[in-house]
């Protein structure tokens, strides 16, 4: 459904889904005033181990060329010196120092939501890797690398109630936002985002076919899998900032066929290995931190400079944020 790239901008065969150095974890990351948000969405990044792998290669930063701010040899500096440094405790000034290039909401002394910054920084790592390019087509920029790891396509089918004609369309992925009014387990949710919802009043879908608007039904599934599985459950009530604050289940490991648009086939099953927890009554104020897997298979919690050592009945009973799941 979907034009092929005409080019391949980084080819997905050479990425190592698993970590090429077994690893102690590395330093934890100074709050540099209102910075645990950035912290972290670096630390869940530097542990996701495919872009960690590329990263320490130094395969960008000797091809690139982009004057002035690049995200991907910042990441790049940064992922360096969180996992080869001796150092306990390192601060992520080159991060700070350049929000405004990441996203221009954020201020170096303001707090901030993890999900937007992680949502801006994969944006910052994508134009990273584009660099300015003028000679892609429309879907050569789904071949990234960042692309090639966390990106999936959603698959959406409108059918129309009155002749059942049917609409495809389809849209690329970095990350899925997921509803948990209802839901109590993140499958639940899964299968909510999954589940066909009715297009009618001033949602009315144009059909082609009755050649006017008509009452519809609309089903996004997913079309094609990433390679890193990110979620983040919605904890926003509604604009005031009131806080979901109820335990979402989520599992150590995920089957995402159920949520394919074709389900027939083989599991697909994804292993947890960072997600970001947010403690606080509200929205808009508390304190976020993370747990990770590092590349010796143990988990830590990371809370700002602190890593901790922990189990994964600590890791799966967390009111959690953000997950992230590895193929």
């Amino acid at each position: 459904g979907m034009a092929l790239p005409q080019r391949i901008l980084f080819p997905p065969e050479v990425i190592c889904m698993d970590w090429q150095q077994r690893q102690r974890p590395g330093a934890g990351l100074c709050n540099l005033g209102s910075t645990c948000y950035i912290n972290v969405i670096l630390q869940c990044l530097t542990y996701t181990p495919p872009l960690a792998n590329y990263l320490l290669s130094r395969d960008h930063s000797q091809l690139c060329h982009r004057q002035g701010f690049c995200m991907m040899c910042v990441m790049e500096a940064h992922v360096r010196k969180v996992l080869r440094s001796s150092a306990s405790v390192i601060r992520p000034r080159a991060v700070v120092r350049d929000l405004k290039f990441i996203g221009e909401e954020f201020e170096p002394d303001m707090a901030g939501d993890a999900y937007e910054f992680l949502r801006c920084a994969l944006e910052a790592m994508q134009r990273a890797c584009l660099n300015g390019r003028r000679d892609v087509d429309i879907s050569s920029p789904t071949t990234t690398i960042i692309h090639q790891i966390f990106g999936g396509i959603l698959k959406s089918r409108v059918t129309c109630l009155t002749c059942q004609a049917v609409s495809d369309s389809y849209k690329a992925f970095l990350h899925v936002l997921l509803d948990i009014k209802a839901p109590s387990s993140l499958t639940a949710a899964l299968e909510n985002f999954v589940t066909p919802k009715k297009l009618d009043g001033k949602y009315c879908f144009k059909c082609s076919k009755c050649e006017k608007k008509v009452t519809a039904s609309k089903r996004v599934t997913v079309h094609h899998v990433p390679k890193v599985f990110t979620v983040c459950l919605e904890r926003a009530a509604d604009h005031t900032g009131k806080k979901i604050s109820k335990i979402v289940e989520y599992p150590e490991y995920l089957d995402l066929r159920p949520y394919m648009s074709d389900i027939a086939g083989e599991p697909l099953l994804y292993s947890l290995y960072a997600l970001v927890v947010h403690s606080g009554d509200t929205c808009l104020d508390g304190h976020f931190f993370c747990y990770t897997k590092a590349g010796n298979g143990l988990w830590y919690k990371m809370d700002d400079e602190s890593v901790d050592n922990c189990g994964i009945h600590t890791v799966l009973r967390q009111q959690a944020y953000l997950l992230f799941y590895a193929r």
